[in-house]
């Protein structure tokens, strides 16, 4: 369960304050300022929550910044072979990058720019701020400035994966004339990365109290550790990584697959870092701060899920999106007796559950609600169509995004295994242990381990956030895709207003 946990974040823009004379060079009555701030180790968590909450930004809706509308899901998902557009229900945006067409001036790419460097920041305020006057501990500091650098090497790794070469921010910058910063290297970009998951590893407690469920651990940085380095394509130190986590971790597969993506069991021994979402009209949990809206919407709080991805179409019930629709070929990826899939999609035949402002709807399945006939049915379902995990107008869900899962550390571990010249043995095992929870048996003798592991990821993590960046690093993108590939989409474009912004300083990725 979450845990009740209220802090109030103030975020301090750095300003110079010109005076007359010292008699008006006074401290503001009525603001908080970062001298004022940063003292006791409330002020200190409240600031590194404001850092995590920026991940909840990545699927948020606004009419007020860049007129959001689930931006990441786009680039992240609905890109890939898994998902198609909605040929009647999607955005503009939608059918463009399912059809591959990607520009700098889209509003994704902005988007989470945007709220990557905004994490990075927070974190980097954190660090900033550790060794100046305040009433923290020797261990305080420790774990803050563990916690600030885990962070700040999640946010740089995410824009590696989408970027490629994205600027390395490793610090608070005061200097107006010195706020762009340029391309880093990808030497550099792992180097930093591993640098910084080192020192949280090294900092973080292994687990928190249950009033500090989702922060992360020593464990999860160890977890993050060995996948750069897969990325990395260091084989040696990802299968050290990997290994220790997978044979001394905390971690193990849920006997369920669907406990995965259940709101009530939430953060569970599976889990390595999920994203925390609040409940309805209570910050139900650390991560709860509205960063989206000005207003105090707390549906905002959730993640509007299944208003994007729930059937849209041809008069379906419960008044959603249908944007996203999950594709014949995913379907057909599945072997028969997976249990897997009624906890992915619905299709033919399926009972189909929603939820509107009146409640849970129940109904069997129409294929003429998605263009595809078929419709995502992860984080939904019976157990997620109720009233506790639903805003009252329907539109946001309050279960947790599960980042990164045991499951997808153990088929890292056997690619590591793989490609690294490791025990064989021990990689099949990997695999064989994801397969057997999902109702099947162990590989044929013989099996391509390679194409097995591949084929695994797909089907055991479909609709979470991995396979672009699968396809895009196996450098598969033609096999996938065929004519429609470009190889300028190994990265996506950096935003044009941050290439402008930068006044030639930032330069951008080939091809756009």
């Amino acid at each position: 369960m979450k845990k009740i946990n209220q802090f109030i974040v103030v975020v301090c823009s750095l300003g110079v304050l010109f005076s007359c004379s010292d008699q008006l060079d006074l401290q503001p009555l009525d603001r908080l300022t970062t001298d004022t701030f940063y003292k006791t180790r409330a002020d200190f968590d409240g600031a590194i929550f404001a850092s995590y909450s920026s991940i909840q930004d990545f699927w948020g809706t606004s009419t007020e910044t860049l007129s959001e509308r689930g931006e990441f899901w786009k680039i992240s998902v609905a890109i890939t072979d898994d998902v198609a557009a909605d040929a009647v229900n999607a955005d503009g945006i939608t059918r463009d990058v399912d059809a591959l067409q990607i520009r700098a001036a889209d509003t994704p790419y902005a988007a989470v720019y945007t709220q990557i460097y905004e994490g990075i920041y927070r974190a980097n305020i954190v660090l900033d701020r550790l060794d100046a006057e305040n009433e923290l501990t020797a261990d305080d500091k420790t774990v803050l400035a563990a916690e600030a650098k885990f962070l700040r090497a999640w946010f740089h790794f995410q824009a590696m994966k989408l970027f490629g070469t994205p600027p390395a921010a490793l610090g608070v910058i005061t200097d107006i004339n010195a706020q762009a910063l340029p391309n880093a290297s990808r030497d550099d970009l792992f180097a930093a990365i591993l640098s910084d998951f080192a020192d949280a590893e090294a900092g973080l407690p292994e687990v928190w109290d249950s009033g500090n469920t989702g922060r992360a651990t020593s464990w999860a940085a160890s977890s993050y550790i060995g996948k750069v380095n897969v990325w990395k394509e260091d084989w040696p130190a990802a299968i050290t990584a990997l290994g220790n986590v997978v044979n001394n971790g905390p971690y193990m597969l849920m006997p369920n697959y669907e406990d995965n993506f259940n709101f009530d069991t939430e953060n569970n021994a599976e889990s390595i870092f999920e994203i925390q979402f609040g409940g309805p009209f209570s910050d139900d949990n650390i991560w709860v701060f509205d960063d989206t809206h000005s207003e105090d919407f707390k549906a905002s709080q959730g993640i509007a899920r299944s208003y994007y991805w729930d059937a849209g179409g041809n008069g379906v019930p419960g008044g959603k999106n249908g944007w996203f629709a999950p594709t014949e070929d995913l379907l057909n990826a599945y072997e028969p007796g997976d249990v897997r899939l009624p906890f992915v999609l619905y299709h033919d035949g399926d009972t189909y559950y929603s939820y509107d402002g009146g409640g849970q709807i129940v109904l069997p399945y129409d294929t003429t609600w998605s263009s595809t006939s078929l419709t995502s049915s992860k984080y939904q379902g019976a157990h997620n169509t109720v009233d506790g995990n639903r805003s009252p107008n329907g539109q946001s869900e309050f279960n947790n995004e599960r980042w990164f899962r045991f499951a997808e550390l153990k088929l890292l571990y056997a690619e590591a295994l793989i490609e690294g010249g490791g025990d064989l043995g021990i990689a099949e095992q990997q695999i064989n242990d994801v397969r057997n929870r999902a109702g099947l048996g162990d590989l044929a003798v013989g099996a391509d381990l390679l194409t097995a592991m591949r084929q695994e990821k797909r089907v055991e993590l479909a609709f979470e956030p991995h396979r672009w960046f699968d396809i895009t690093r196996w450098g598969i993108g033609s096999q996938v895709f065929g004519a429609n590939w470009n190889d300028r989409l190994n990265v996506f474009p950096f935003p044009l207003t941050e290439i402008e912004r930068s006044n030639g300083v930032l330069n951008q990725n080939p091809g756009y």
